[in-house]
């Protein structure tokens, strides 16, 4: 069960289309490498790779690497090669995050862990991850092999920061939003800031590159919170109230259960923390939400973190590539309408 509402006026972008059509050169490259790359003599790894790899996930955060690389002129080929391993590095955490969540959908397809299994899910994961850093080190660039190395160690601490929480009610909004700049969002700032790096550009144009995939990033996962309780089935690519169903304590549930009475915390706790997540519970915890505004509140927080990624890349000099990453922080917010 899910309610979709209104958030507001729409904001003017939304789509990624100019992005899309700024790096599409590079993405067929980096496309040409991910199928390559996914490539075994063991038939159930390019066989779990390709499920989810094919399944019509943007490569939002693959683009960020070419689109920055990009934007700080960079001239040379490493960048398609990083940009494959963000990918990779992104669907690794995805088919280990469907075995820790139980998840049987995953961009509205059965999840890899409902085809072939957890172990398999799992150790597909592996692979994929081994592939993303064979790739960094084949690039040479130390600096860039630190930043997604570092990476990838702060996504696995958020994995393990979300299971500390899960089923909490009494996890802070400051809490919460830790757990997503390491789960979600240091893979959007290690993915803007690796083409930089690349590019040997000044020290403040990485810095202001990271700072917009990290708010980005935030922004991102803001919105993902809104939308399993406010959006549809369509759009999330899972069922509504998953993370409900789930136990998991998101933004808006924060802001209900801090706002809410005695009563109504004692709801949250039982919903949440014993499990009692039935289609009832679900339309009551709905009813609580737009009772505290707690879905336009979470979104109005991914806007003002949208605002800040927008305003770490004034540093540029205005450009095609500087407004398509602009419009991209809009069509990220813009997935609540």
């Amino acid at each position: 069960m899910g309610v979709v509402v209104s958030f507001g006026e729409k904001p003017e972008a939304e789509s990624i289309d100019r992005l899309v059509a700024l790096v599409r050169e590079d993405m067929v490259r980096v496309n040409e490498t991910i199928l390559s790359r996914t490539g075994s003599d063991v038939t159930m790894i390019p066989e779990v790779a390709q499920h989810l790899i094919s399944s019509g996930g943007k490569r939002l955060r693959p683009m960020l690497t070419l689109a920055t690389a990009i934007l700080s002129r960079y001239a040379g080929q490493g960048h398609i090669k990083l940009a494959a391993s963000v990918e990779f590095m992104h669907t690794a955490t995805l088919l280990h995050d469907d075995v820790v969540d139980e998840s049987d959908l995953r961009r509205g397809k059965p999840s890899a862990r409902k085809v072939w299994g957890n172990e398999a899910s799992v150790l597909v994961g592996d692979f994929l991850l081994g592939q993303a850093f064979k790739m960094m080190v084949e690039v040479g660039s130390l600096q860039c092999l630190d930043v997604l190395s570092t990476a990838a160690a702060v996504i696995a601490e958020g994995e393990v920061m979300q299971l500390a929480v899960a089923k909490n009610t009494a996890t802070t909004e400051d809490e919460y939003l830790a757990v997503i700049r390491a789960k979600t969002a240091a893979l959007f700032a290690a993915a803007a800031e690796v083409g930089p790096i690349l590019a040997d550009a000044p020290e403040d144009a990485q810095k202001a590159c990271r700072s917009y995939g990290l708010n980005l990033g935030i922004a991102f996962q803001l919105i993902d919170d809104a939308l399993d309780y406010g959006g549809t089935a369509a759009k999330l690519g899972k069922n509504v109230g998953d993370d409900f169903r789930e136990g998991k304590i998101t933004l808006p549930v924060v802001l209900a259960y801090r706002r809410g009475s005695d009563e109504e915390r004692t709801f949250w706790k039982g919903a949440l923390e014993a499990g009692n997540s039935t289609d009832a519970e679900l339309a009551r915890a709905m009813e609580l939400l737009r009772k505290h505004r707690a879905l336009e509140d979470t979104i109005e927080r991914a806007r003002h973190y949208g605002s800040m990624a927008k305003d770490a890349l004034a540093l540029f000099p205005a450009s095609p590539m500087r407004d398509a990453l602009d419009e991209v922080v809009d069509f990220c917010v813009s997935r609540a309408h």
